[in-house]
């Protein structure tokens, strides 16, 4: 029997790789002891070669009449041994065992909320909204609940609702089966854009949590599933979050603020965090992890643009306050994440955290220090890719419409909480024969597509440097860089004293202030391209004012002059007008040259006639609005070295008299009359000089 399926894209074709033979369980113990006893007699042997034969010829035919041309040898397959009808009876009896036990443990587990009597509340209608991340639709379907009057808890901004949903599956209304919930909703009224903006941000953060467990970490995590319920039977049609309640000591292990708690220090959290934030290539990063064990909920997702994902997206501020307090542990090594560049007085803080990561880490398995691609471990052995593709459902992810709501990851363990607290822990398995295949294998096309889309990108920024020069587009050098804004981030953090030591209620004093990492921050920005910090570090190496880290100061010395008129070309060639200028005056009278470069009036013409022409917006879409030099000035002051010439510059009148003639247009029509006049005269006097 062959089970084919076809596609757009590819056809495939699977067929049984050995024989069963169908024994009936009268016949078993009978046929067991007999062939326990005897072995294959030679006749029996050459009938299961005759047979593979016979099979082997119908698969060379099937395979030829789905693609004309030549039929070329099948993947070989390693023989094994013939599976005997005692192993077959042993299997199905360890499997009865298994399910008998199973059955007994969730019989015998205490309801934990029968004390509550929640089966005597009024049965409710919902209507429940499912968020589908993969492809970015919503779901509706009704469902029976029983939901408390009053909360038993509350937060900050929201309180919680004990309640019991029948599952759609169930075949009776047996409440005392139902699993338990707990409803959320906020105390103060919201718009109800939020509720469903919050499903978005847990049920993307549950997606990366799936791609987290696909590189195969020591521990597996996942991000419980939320949905909303919708009770339009109620006044205003009230809004509510849906998870599955949690057995357990919840903890929180980071925050969106970079904060850790020391007791609750553990390694998978902060390394799911650094994950993210290199696997998408810096474009997010998970963070407010909190929940049981490794089952987690209410998380955090800071976005590079910092919108999306409700008030607590920080943005790059987000991600800087994180990698703050993050030192990379064994798990952080293991899956080759490169360590966020730290400053030495940086890395000495955070010495206290390693010790403690150490005290609480997790022992890898197997190969300690080795984590393999998902997508190129399952290309050796055939027989592993087909076996996995027919395995029980917990290895075949999928999404139907039908579904009943599950709180169980495609990637979570076996026997997880979650699937004891399903109303029927069989239930699954019965739906999972009675699904379509198509919906299995549409999942995990999904979840690769969405692999394939992610492209991993370090933390460290010799390797963004040396991304950025392999991809450097039309010339640009800056801009683009979310790691160089997030150093220049954490620069600004240190100037306002967010990383010094706070005593009681003091103010903030500047000596207090880690000077020495807000520099080092500034720098790893520049490398990275940030056209800000460029700016800022050249003025400050130049003893010039500087808007960013302004109580930072360098020595006066020409090695410190000479970087930072280093930096002052570079941000010149980004397009930043004000260093235009300063390099034209520079190459013009040789203040504030340095002692690497000499007076060049072709360099300064040329840096005069860029920041004339400069009137749009530089590399990261900023301009000059002040015009504090404005073009008739520039043009003047060109005029004049051509008129003069030397330093490497021809004479040039007729040049000197246009350039004279321009400014004088430009400086009438800033209504400056009189400097208009004075221009026209120079030119006159260039015209002049032209005819002697």
């Amino acid at each position: 029997m062959s089970v084919s399926s076809t596609s757009e894209e590819e056809e495939c074709i699977l067929m049984p790789l050995t024989d069963v033979e169908v024994v009936e369980e009268e016949e078993t113990e009978d046929m067991s002891s007999d062939s326990a006893e005897e072995p294959p007699t030679p006749v029996s042997k050459q009938r299961r070669v005759s047979f593979a034969s016979i099979r082997r010829q119908r698969t060379l035919g099937t395979l030829a009449s789905l693609r004309p041309g030549p039929v070329s040898e099948p993947i070989a397959i390693p023989e094994r041994e013939p599976t005997t009808t005692r192993q077959v009876s042993n299997s199905v009896k360890n499997w009865r065992v298994a399910i008998k036990k199973a059955r007994e443990f969730v019989k015998n587990t205490p309801n934990s909320w029968q004390k509550f009597g929640l089966e005597k509340h009024e049965t409710e209608k919902a209507t429940r909204h499912r968020y589908n991340a993969l492809r970015k639709t919503w779901s509706e379907d009704i469902v029976l609940v029983k939901m408390e009057d009053e909360p038993f808890d509350h937060g900050a901004m929201r309180e919680c609702f004990r309640l019991k949903k029948l599952s759609n599956f169930s075949r009776s209304l047996d409440w005392n089966r139902a699993s338990n919930y707990v409803a959320k909703r906020y105390i103060e009224k919201v718009d109800r854009d939020v509720y469903f903006e919050d499903v978005k941000l847990q049920m993307d953060a549950k997606l990366w949590g799936e791609e987290f467990n696909r590189h195969d970490p020591p521990k597996k995590v996942d991000i419980m599933q939320v949905v909303i319920l919708e009770f339009k039977d109620r006044p205003g049609s009230p809004l509510y979050h849906l998870e599955h309640f949690i057995e357990g000591k919840y903890i929180k292990y980071n925050s969106n603020s970079g904060f850790v708690e020391d007791e609750a220090l553990r390694c998978t959290p902060q390394a799911f965090s650094h994950f993210t934030f290199e696997r998408s290539s810096h474009n997010i990063i998970v963070v407010d992890i909190q929940g049981v064990g490794d089952l987690w909920t209410d998380p955090q997702i800071h976005t590079k643009e910092g919108t999306n994902y409700g008030d607590g997206n920080l943005g790059t501020k987000g991600m800087a306050l994180y990698f703050h307090s993050h030192s990379c542990n064994r798990i952080c090594k293991a899956l080759n994440l490169a360590p966020f560049d730290l400053s030495n007085s940086e890395i000495a803080n955070l010495e206290k955290a390693q010790m403690l990561q150490m005290s609480s880490k997790t022992i890898l398995r197997g190969s300690e220090e080795i984590v393999i691609d998902p997508r190129l471990k399952n290309t050796g052995d055939i027989t592993v890719f087909l076996r996995q593709r027919s395995e029980s459902p917990r290895n075949s992810p999928r999404v139907s419409e039908s579904e009943d709501f599950s709180m169980s990851s495609s990637v979570s363990p076996p026997f997880s909480p979650i699937n004891f607290m399903d109303d029927d822990p069989f239930s699954s398995l019965r739906r999972f024969r009675s699904d379509s295949e198509n919906s299995s294998i549409t999942r995990e096309a999904e979840q690769e597509e969405f692999a394939r889309r992610q492209v991993s990108r370090p933390s460290c920024v010799t390797l963004e440097v040396n991304l950025r020069r392999m991809s450097v587009i039309q010339g640009q050098l800056t801009g683009g860089s979310i790691l160089g804004e997030v150093h220049l981030e954490m620069a600004k953090y240190h100037e306002n004293g967010r990383f010094a030591p706070q005593q009681g209620l003091n103010l903030l004093h500047q000596e207090e202030v880690d000077w020495d990492s807000a520099i080092f921050h500034l720098e790893k920005a520049a490398m990275c391209g940030v056209l800000e910090a460029i700016v800022a570090l050249a003025r400050m190496f130049l003893q010039l004012p500087h808007d960013v880290l302004e109580g930072a100061h360098v020595e006066n010395t020409e090695e410190n002059t000479n970087r930072g008129v280093e930096y002052m070309r570079m941000a010149a060639v980004a397009g930043d007008r004000a260093a235009m200028i300063y390099l034209a005056n520079a190459y013009h009278n040789g203040m504030g040259l340095g002692t690497d470069r000499e007076i060049d009036w072709v360099e300064a013409t040329r840096w005069y006639s860029q920041a004339v022409n400069q009137s749009g917006e530089d590399e990261e879409g900023c301009y000059d609005a002040t015009m504090e030099d404005p073009a008739y000035m520039l043009m003047a002051k060109a005029a004049e070295l051509y008129r003069e010439g030397g330093h490497g510059l021809e004479k040039d009148p007729e040049r000197a008299a246009e350039l004279y003639n321009d400014a004088a247009e430009q400086a009438m029509a800033a209504m400056k009359g009189r400097l208009a006049s004075k221009y026209f005269m120079f030119a006159e006097e260039c015209w002049g000089e032209m005819e002697e």
